[in-house]
C-alpha cells in the first residue's frame, strides 16, 4: 500500500512539476514575443507621427518662402499662425516616446494646421497609406 501511495505522489508531484515549467517556459516565450510585437507596434505608429510632422513641417516651411514678401494685413495674421505652427513643430518632442502630452501636443498641431490651412482656403487631406504618406488638395 505505501508503494502504490508513493507512486500516486510521484505521479501528482510531476503533474505540478511540469505545470510549473510549462508556465515559466510560456510566461519567457510570451515575454519575448510581447516585446518584439511592442517594437514593431512603436515603430510603426512612430513613423506614421513622423511622417504626418514631417509633411506639416515641410507645408509650413514652403508657405513661409511664398509668404515671406506678401505685406498685407491677412498676410500678417496668416504669417502669425504660420510662425506659431512652426513652433509647435519644432517644440513637438520627436526622441521621448514617454511623452505624457504626445497625442495632446499633436493634436494641438493638427488644430493650428487645420486653422492655417482656413486661412489660405485650401481643404487639405492627410492620409497615410500603402503607397506613402502626404497631402493632397
Amino acid at each position: 500500500m505505501a508503494g502504490s501511495q508513493d507512486m500516486f505522489d510521484a505521479i501528482v508531484m510531476a503533474d505540478e512539476r511540469f505545470h510549473g515549467e510549462g508556465y515559466r517556459e510560456g510566461y519567457e516565450e510570451g515575454s519575448s514575443l510581447g516585446v518584439t510585437e511592442g517594437r514593431q507596434h512603436g515603430r510603426l505608429h512612430g513613423a506614421k507621427i513622423g511622417s504626418e510632422i514631417g509633411c506639416y513641417q515641410g507645408f509650413a516651411f514652403a508657405w513661409k518662402c511664398l509668404l515671406h514678401s506678401c505685406t498685407t494685413e491677412k498676410d500678417s495674421r496668416k504669417m502669425k499662425v504660420l510662425e506659431s505652427l512652426i513652433g509647435m513643430i519644432q517644440k513637438f518632442p520627436y526622441d521621448d516616446p514617454t511623452y505624457d502630452k504626445l497625442h495632446e501636443d499633436l493634436d494641438k498641431i493638427r488644430g493650428k494646421f487645420k486653422q492655417f490651412c482656413s486661412l489660405l482656403n485650401v481643404q487639405p487631406d492627410f492620409k497615410i497609406s500603402a503607397e506613402g504618406s502626404g497631402l493632397s488638395f
